[in-house]
């Protein structure tokens, strides 16, 4: 059943140098219709007064899919994105980080997303960025001050607790912005307090949007980037801010906004009704195949969160895992569905193929991965250590799969397991400083 929402009237404001948006625009929201087959969280009339927000993250610009780019691929979906705000009439859009794929992106990304954050502001929303574990804080953040009014990035660690202050009818509504915290580089902001790990550089950050939030009164939106506990992560995917799961952070951490908008994971995820995950605009993996790809779509009205809806985006190109004999992939219909998909084929053959990949390809053109995975298995040791790879979340499980496969079942000590932590800590900070 589809879900409509009757709005009044909503203004949102402009952002001026100090930050503020002062100049109301008044909106007149009409009915609206969300696409077949999305559910909707809250699917009752309304009738107030509302702001309304679209929540996504982890773009990803300049991520290749097995050697191709994806940069065509994403510009479809952002486009699409930019139509779901004019459509929906939305106020305002959260990027909740990982903008960028890489600390040092290419040219075309950076036209792809300043031309990007220049249409939604033209379809009506003002835009509000933060960077994740991917992004260089510093390259993503020397646009802020070039951008126009209606457009900020926030990456900023000592700022965290200077929201950018939203006004509709109903009075303000102050938005957060958390950067994601890599420990060692916060540290000499917070020398007094415990900054091992991202549960407490986050938990201080939030200690302190709370204690502004006291001062200032009114609603409220948080834009984090992080691992929270109760979700989980795509195999191969989002490993880069875990250590063996130290990192993960209590939900309760996040009490107070009206609204958190979380990056990071790679998949819709509901953690509370206040609290969720957007996921990636596009399949990053195969892992991901058969999550959703969309926005949430999140209406304030005076009294804090009034409505979530969920908003699908088009699949450019779907993705497919087959399996069968050599036989079977080249020639059984059953896999007809899959030939203009990407697609990562397994094959069951008691025997290796010659050149399976260019003879997959004959018949699956996207063919990106192809794999020998005989019905009776391989032997108990390549098994297990492939599996083991595969299942790995972060670089300290990577490398203690590794060494149990070559010191025969001995994986890391607890001594080279603090050590490993300390240098992939120091890598982090050396990358994220150039």
């Amino acid at each position: 059943m589809p879900c409509v929402h009757f709005g009044g009237v909503g203004t949102v404001s402009q952002v001026a140098p100090d930050g503020v948006w002062d100049r109301p625009g008044r909106l007149r929201l009409r009915a609206r219709h969300r696409a077949s087959g999305s559910p909707a969280v809250s699917e009752r009339r309304r009738s107030v007064e509302v702001m309304r927000i679209l929540h996504t993250s982890d773009w990803h610009l300049g991520r290749t899919f097995h050697g191709t780019s994806t940069l065509a691929a994403v510009e479809t979906v952002l486009r699409a994105m930019i139509a779901q705000v004019r459509e929906h009439r939305v106020d305002l859009v959260v990027v909740a980080g990982d903008v960028f794929d890489s600390v040092t992106p290419a040219a075309a990304t950076y036209a792809l997303l300043t031309e990007t954050l220049l249409d939604l502001r033209d379809a009506g929303a003002s835009v509000i960025v933060t960077s994740g574990n991917h992004d260089s804080a510093a390259r993503l953040g020397f646009q802020a001050p070039l951008l126009r009014e209606g457009i900020r990035v926030l990456t900023d660690p000592a700022r965290l607790a200077e929201p950018v202050t939203v006004h509709d009818a109903e009075g303000p509504v102050h938005v957060y912005g958390i950067p994601f915290l890599e420990p060692s580089l916060v540290r000499h902001l917070w020398p007094d307090i415990p900054t091992r790990t991202q549960h407490d550089v986050l938990g201080h950050a939030m200690s302190l949007v709370r204690d502004d939030l006291a001062e200032r009164g009114g609603r409220s939106i948080l834009l984090s980037h992080c691992f929270a506990a109760g979700v989980g992560a795509t195999p191969g995917v989002e490993r880069d801010i875990t250590q063996g799961g130290i990192d993960l952070v209590p939900l309760s951490v996040f009490d107070g906004p009206d609204y958190v908008a979380l990056g990071h994971i790679h998949g819709r995820a509901t953690l509370s009704e206040r609290v969720r995950y957007s996921g990636a605009p596009l399949h990053y993996s195969f892992g991901e195949r058969d999550k959703p790809r969309g926005a949430w779509l999140v209406d304030l009205d005076a009294a804090g969160l009034a409505a979530v809806t969920w908003l699908d985006l088009p699949v450019p190109r779907r993705l497919a895992v087959v399996r069968g004999t050599f036989d079977e992939l080249l020639s059984d219909p059953r896999f007809d569905v899959d030939e203009d998909a990407w697609v990562s084929a397994e094959y069951t053959d008691a025997a290796p193929q010659p050149d399976p990949m260019r003879r997959l390809r004959e018949r699956f053109p996207w063919c990106a991965t192809v794999a020998h995975t005989p019905a009776g298995g391989r032997s108990g040791e390549r098994t297990d250590y492939g599996a083991r790879v595969r299942a790995a979340r972060d670089d300290v499980q990577l490398v203690d799969a590794f060494l149990a496969h070559v010191r025969v079942g001995e994986g890391l000590s607890d001594d080279e397991r603090a050590v490993l932590a300390d240098v992939l800590a120091e890598r982090s900070a050396t990358e994220a400083a150039r």
